[in-house]
């Protein structure tokens, strides 16, 4: 989901941006995924008692200019009811801005364009699940704010102990179509056949909240997804479903910043630090239901 991460972006950009839709029946009043975005969306935010000291080179004085692609639910989407994007990547930044004691500014944005656009300076700095690479790393500068990646969506209890893909052999499994996650499961098929055992039987459909239905329905033991996606649907259905083992391909995200504006740089890093001594970016964690994610300090995840 841009060359971000070689392989995880290279089908990502068919996922996120071509199969967003597949949430709409969970996330009703969101929008799909279309080839055209929504007008920019300003909203203007308290300002906060905080003063940092911030660039002078803002791209709209007085305003927190951020670019983002929103149409990857639950960490950045469009609600078509009132044209505001929301999602945690969304509340996160939102705050950060009021630390900063500025107003913000969205532009949805291309996502395969999104660093060209920061670099173009279109906005001051970009959120929108931006894998960190070493080849970006390059290019900006990010402030870590998340942990990707994909995960087994099981039912409560986990009767089958399922704690990773190795475990899959023999069982039924759904899968979004055209995503990283078919591609795994199909390789551990493949390996569960070389070792003697039978394949998983993959289901394959174009909507995800099709795949979480036949886990309710209990017609298939799993569903594979990202990460961020699993602990949604965790968060929606409390009661019924678990996460099956830990993340899978986890990566950092982050927010990404011009080299060349150290000031930015600066004020949003302490912005988040803030955030995440005073509680608030536990609370935006677990509004979200995105315990997975986490942040890691000294081995442990610094949100209870």
């Amino acid at each position: 989901m841009l060359s971000i991460k070689p392989e995880k972006r290279k089908h990502l950009l068919i996922f996120r941006f071509l199969c967003v839709g597949s949430l709409l029946a969970v996330l009703a009043g969101l929008s799909s995924c279309s080839s055209s975005f929504p007008s920019d969306v300003s909203r203007t935010i308290p300002v906060s008692k905080t003063a940092t000291t911030l660039s002078k080179n803002l791209v709209i004085a007085g305003f927190l200019t951020v670019g983002s692609y929103a149409a990857y639910p639950p960490q950045e989407n469009v609600d078509q009811a009132n044209n505001t994007i929301v999602g945690f990547d969304i509340d996160l930044i939102t705050a950060i801005a009021s630390h900063m004691n500025l107003k913000l500014k969205i532009v949805n944005t291309d996502f395969k364009n999104i660093i060209n656009s920061l670099l173009a300076k279109n906005f001051d700095v970009a959120i929108s699940a931006i894998i960190i690479t070493p080849d970006l790393q390059q290019r900006v500068s990010f402030v870590p704010y998340f942990i990707g990646g994909e995960s087994l969506l099981v039912t409560k209890g986990n009767p089958l102990r399922i704690t990773g893909l190795q475990h899959l052999c023999g069982l039924k499994v759904a899968v979004n179509a055209s995503t990283l996650e078919q591609k795994d499961l199909g390789m551990v098929s493949s390996n569960c056949v070389q070792e003697k055992k039978p394949p998983i039987q993959i289901t394959v459909l174009q909507d995800q909240t099709a795949v979480v239905q036949l886990l309710l329905n209990k017609r298939v033991v799993a569903a594979y997804q990202d990460s961020p996606v699993t602990d949604y649907f965790i968060n929606q259905y409390p009661g019924r479903f678990e996460v099956g083992g830990p993340v899978i391909n986890a990566n950092l995200e982050g927010i990404a910043i011009r080299k060349d504006d150290t000031d930015m740089f600066k004020a949003v890093q302490a912005a988040f630090t803030a955030l995440k001594t005073n509680g608030t970016y536990c609370s935006l964690i677990k509004k979200w239901g995105l315990t997975s994610g986490v942040l890691m300090q000294n081995n442990r995840r610094i949100c209870s």
